[in-house]
C-alpha cells in the first residue's frame, strides 16, 4: 500500500490517399510527402513514450500537489488522514492508473506553490481547488473542470429577519455582511448586495464566530464552504439561496504533454458522465450535500 504524504512548498496526419492526376514532379512530391508523414508519425510515437503518463506508470506512484487546511476540498480528518474533494479526485486518477487509489504521494503545499511545483516537475498533477484563469492557462494546462464555484451568503437558520437573499437585499444598508479580509471583498459583496455594510475579519473562523454571535447578519463564503458548514451543522445555518462570481475548479498539468493531459481528461470525463459516475456522485454528496442526477442513457448529454 503506497498512500503517502510529503510536505513541501497537427494538424491531424492526413491518411486519405489522393488520386495522382499529374505525372513527374507532382508524383514525386506525393511520394515524398507520404514518407515525411510516416516520419512524423514515428516521431509522435517516440514523443508519446516520453509522456508523463509513461513516467508515472513506470514509477508506480502518482505525485499530487494539494493542500491540507481547506475543507471540504483538502484537510485532515480527526484521525489525521488527508480527505476532501480534491483528495477524491487524486485517488480517482491513481485508481485509473494502478487499480489502487492508495498509490498516491501527496505533496502538501501552499496555493502560491501550485504552478512552481508543476513547472519544476515536483508533482505530476495539481488537485488543489485551482481556479481556471486565462493568466494561469499561459503557464499550465488545465483539465476539464470538476466543480463550478461561486460566492454566497450564509445566515443563521433561526434568524427571524433574514432567511433568504431577497430579505437581505430589501434591508439595504441595515444589513451587515461578514467576510475574510481581502482587498476586493467590499467590491465582491456589493456585486450581490450593493448597499450592505461590510465587516472584515482575519479568518473564516472568526467570521463564522461573528455570525454565531449576531455581530453580522450574513457570512460571505464560497458556496462549497457554505454547503460544507450546513452539512456539518444540520439545522444551525441556512443558505440564502443566491450565488454569484462563478469560477471553475480544475486540475492542472505541466504544459507540452498532450498525452498526459488527454489521459487525465478521460478519467475526469468518465467520472462526470460515464463509468466512474458513481464515484463522483458519492463525492458530491459527501462533501457538498449535493445529489447529482445520473446522466441519461442515449445521446451524450455533454454534446447537447
Amino acid at each position: 500500500m503506497t498512500d503517502k504524504t510529503t510536505k513541501t512548498t497537427e494538424e491531424e496526419e492526413a491518411t486519405t490517399s489522393r488520386r495522382n492526376l499529374f505525372a513527374g514532379a507532382l508524383g514525386t512530391a506525393v511520394v515524398a510527402g507520404a514518407v515525411l508523414g510516416s516520419s512524423k508519425a514515428a516521431q509522435a510515437t517516440v514523443d508519446s513514450s516520453k509522456s508523463k503518463l509513461q513516467q508515472v506508470l513506470s514509477r508506480g506512484v502518482l505525485r499530487v500537489g494539494t493542500g491540507s487546511t481547506n475543507p471540504p476540498w483538502h484537510f485532515e480528518d480527526d484521525t489525521g488522514k488527508l480527505v476532501g474533494m480534491d483528495i477524491d479526485m487524486a485517488r480517482l486518477i491513481a485508481k485509473s492508473l494502478f487499480d489502487d487509489p492508495t498509490k498516491v504521494e501527496f505533496v502538501i503545499q501552499g496555493s502560491d506553490a501550485r504552478i512552481p511545483s508543476l513547472i519544476t516537475d515536483k508533482v505530476d498533477v495539481i488537485c488543489q481547488w485551482m481556479t481556471i484563469t486565462a493568466g494561469r492557462a499561459q503557464q499550465v494546462e488545465f483539465t476539464v473542470p470538476y466543480y463550478r464555484e461561486g460566492v454566497g451568503l450564509l445566515v443563521m437558520a433561526d434568524n427571524p429577519k433574514y432567511k433568504k437573499f431577497d430579505d437581505l437585499m430589501m434591508a439595504g444598508d441595515s444589513v451587515k455582511v461578514g467576510a475574510m479580509q481581502n482587498v476586493f471583498i467590499e467590491e465582491w459583496i456589493h456585486k450581490g448586495l450593493p448597499q450592505a455594510k461590510v465587516d472584515q475579519f482575519d479568518s473564516p473562523d472568526t467570521t463564522l464566530q461573528a455570525l454565531n454571535a449576531g455581530r453580522v447578519d450574513a457570512y460571505l463564503g464560497d458556496q462549497s464552504a457554505i454547503r460544507w458548514l450546513m452539512n456539518q451543522f444540520p439545522g444551525r445555518y441556512a443558505d440564502s439561496g443566491y450565488g454569484w462570481l462563478p469560477n471553475s475548479y480544475a486540475s492542472a498539468v505541466r504544459p507540452g504533454d498532450p498525452v498526459w493531459l488527454n489521459w487525465v481528461n478521460t478519467v475526469y470525463r468518465e467520472a462526470l458522465m460515464g463509468v466512474d459516475f458513481d464515484t463522483m456522485k458519492a463525492s458530491y454528496k459527501k462533501w457538498f450535500g449535493i445529489d447529482v442526477a445520473t446522466p441519461k442513457v442515449g445521446f451524450p448529454g455533454e454534446f447537447q
